[in-house]
């Protein structure tokens, strides 16, 4: 992986990129993505879905959403414009880090992509304005298998670094978890 080195989380399979661009007087020129070099860490999946979104309020927060099994995606998140607050939390049925978390900040200067697998969910808080998020997918979306956690959730104790201006009603509404939430299983 030349163009990209790897730095492994005190969570399981959760991994951060970081990417290497090239730059000289015109700019950078930064590989993004790359099937062959990325491919163990997609445990054999393959991209289906590329998705893009922009916040334009410092302090949003979107998620913490993930697709249940036999959706479960593998997601390679990279901030491509500003600065994010980026979360996992692993949700994987049987983990020694069941409901633990792992934040990492993405920038369009850090050039870090986080590697979410299957069966954790995501979010995110935008550090500035303006920012823009670039998401790989080894699934299609299925409104069918979403699945959402509360970001607020006092059991899961996200620290995120601002305070909230804005989240969406439906992120709003998502519920606390119950006791007898089980997590995900995946095989």
């Amino acid at each position: 992986m030349s163009k990209f080195e790897l730095h492994y989380t005190a969570i399981q399979d959760l991994v951060v990129i970081q990417r290497q661009p090239s730059r000289d007087s015109r700019g950078l020129f930064e590989r993004m993505f790359c099937q062959r070099s990325m491919q163990p860490l997609l445990n054999g999946r393959v991209i289906k879905q590329v998705n893009r979104t922009s916040s334009v309020r410092r302090g949003t927060l979107r998620g913490m959403h993930f697709q249940y099994p036999p959706h479960a995606e593998v997601k390679l998140v990279s901030c491509i414009k500003g600065e994010v607050f980026d979360v996992a939390v692993d949700l994987r049925n049987g983990s020694d880090t069941f409901l633990e978390w792992h934040g990492e900040l993405l920038s369009d200067k850090n050039g870090r992509t986080m590697v979410i697998p299957e069966g954790f969910a995501h979010g995110f808080q935008t550090l500035n304005e303006n920012c823009e998020m670039l998401y790989f997918h080894t699934a299609e979306h299925c409104a069918e298998a979403e699945g959402a956690l509360n970001a607020l959730d006092p059991r899961l104790a996200i620290a995120w670094p601002e305070g909230i201006s804005t989240r969406s009603e439906r992120d709003t509404n998502h519920p606390l978890l119950s006791d007898d939430f089980i997590g995900i299983k995946l095989r």
